[in-house]
C-alpha cells in the first residue's frame, strides 16, 4: 500500500481523495512537478523548485508552501518509500469551488505528491538509441508552463505510441520545439545545439543540467532556434528528460540518423554527455 501526501497528511493511497469539484480535475487548472531521486537524494531539486514557483507565478496562483517546507514534505515522501531511486512527482491546484471560470477567492490550493519507482533507460537503450516520429506541434503556445493540462501531450505521444516509436519529435511553423515528454538537442559538427527556453518548450531540468555538465565537460553548447532541416541533417538527436536522463535517437520517420561514422547509431558526442550525467548522479 504506497503511502502518498495529500494536503497536509501522508497517508495510504487508496485513501487519498480529492473532490469532484477540485479545479484541477473541471478545468486542468494547475501545475506540476517530477523530481529524479538517485540513492534517496533528490536531484537537482532547488532548480525543479524554482520551476514551479515559475509555474505558479505564469498561472497567478501563489505557492502554498515555502521552499523549507517543499524539501520537508518532498524528504517525507521518499523516506516512506521502499526503494532507493524515485520518481517524485506533485501537483498543486487551484483548490475546490463552485464551477466558474473566473479564479475563486479564499480557496487553499491542493497538493498532492506521491512517488514511483525511477525507470531510467535500460543499458540496451543507452547502446541502441531510440527511434522517434514527428510532427506538427499543435499545443498551446504557453509550453513553458508545466501545467497538469496536458491533452496535447498525451495526443503527441500516443502518436508515437502507434507507430512503436519511444517519442514525438515536434516542429512549429517549420522549427524544432520539443518532445511530446522531453527536450530535444541535435549535435552539428561537434557542437551540441538546443531550442532556446522560451514559451514554445518547456525549460527541462534535465535540459538545463546537460547545458551546466557541457560547459564544465568542455563540450560546445548552444541554445538558438532550430530549423526542420537542421534536425533532418543533424550528426545526432538527443531526447532528455527527468526519467529519461539523456537519450539518443538514431531513427526519425524510419529513416537513420547521423554521418556515415555512426549512422543509425548513437552518436560520440552522445556518449560524452552520457558518461558526464552518470558522473553527475554519482557524485550525489
Amino acid at each position: 500500500m504506497g503511502i502518498v501526501y495529500l494536503n497536509g497528511h501522508y497517508l495510504p493511497i487508496e485513501q487519498a481523495t480529492v473532490s469532484v469539484l477540485d479545479r484541477g480535475f473541471i478545468y486542468g487548472d494547475g501545475v506540476y512537478e517530477l523530481i529524479p531521486v538517485y540513492r534517496r537524494k533528490p536531484y537537482r531539486v532547488t532548480e525543479h523548485l524554482a520551476r514551479l514557483q515559475y509555474s505558479l507565478d505564469r498561472i497567478r496562483l501563489a505557492n502554498p508552501y515555502t521552499e523549507d517546507r517543499w524539501r520537508s514534505i518532498i524528504g517525507g515522501i521518499i523516506e516512506q518509500q521502499p526503494f532507493d531511486d524515485q520518481g517524485v512527482y506533485f501537483q498543486v491546484t487551484r483548490g475546490v469551488a463552485k464551477r466558474d471560470h473566473t479564479f475563486p477567492q479564499g480557496v487553499p490550493a491542493t497538493v498532492f505528491m506521491m512517488s514511483n519507482p525511477l525507470a531510467t533507460p535500460p543499458a540496451e537503450v543507452i547502446a541502441n538509441g531510440v527511434a522517434c516520429v514527428t510532427a506538427m506541434d499543435e499545443r498551446w503556445l504557453n509550453c513553458d508552463i508545466k501545467s497538469i493540462s496536458l491533452v496535447g501531450n498525451v495526443l503527441m505521444r500516443q502518436l508515437s505510441a502507434d507507430q512503436g516509436a519511444v517519442e514525438t519529435v515536434m516542429f512549429r511553423n517549420g522549427w524544432l520545439t520539443e518532445a511530446s515528454a522531453s527536450n530535444v538537442l541535435i549535435v552539428e559538427n561537434g557542437k551540441i545545439v538546443a531550442p532556446p527556453k522560451d514559451r514554445m518548450i518547456l525549460p527541462g531540468i534535465t535540459y538545463g543540467a546537460l547545458y551546466d555538465l557541457a560547459v564544465a565537460g568542455g563540450l560546445s553548447f548552444a541554445m538558438r532556434p532550430i530549423s526542420a532541416a537542421e534536425v533532418w541533417t543533424a550528426d545526432e538527436l538527443w531526447l532528455s528528460s527527468s526519467t529519461k536522463e539523456v537519450v539518443a535517437i538514431v531513427t526519425l520517420d524510419g529513416q537513420p540518423v547521423g554521418n556515415a561514422s555512426h549512422r543509425g547509431r548513437p552518436g560520440p558526442v552522445f556518449r560524452q554527455m552520457h558518461a558526464l550525467f552518470q558522473a553527475n548522479k554519482a557524485a550525489l
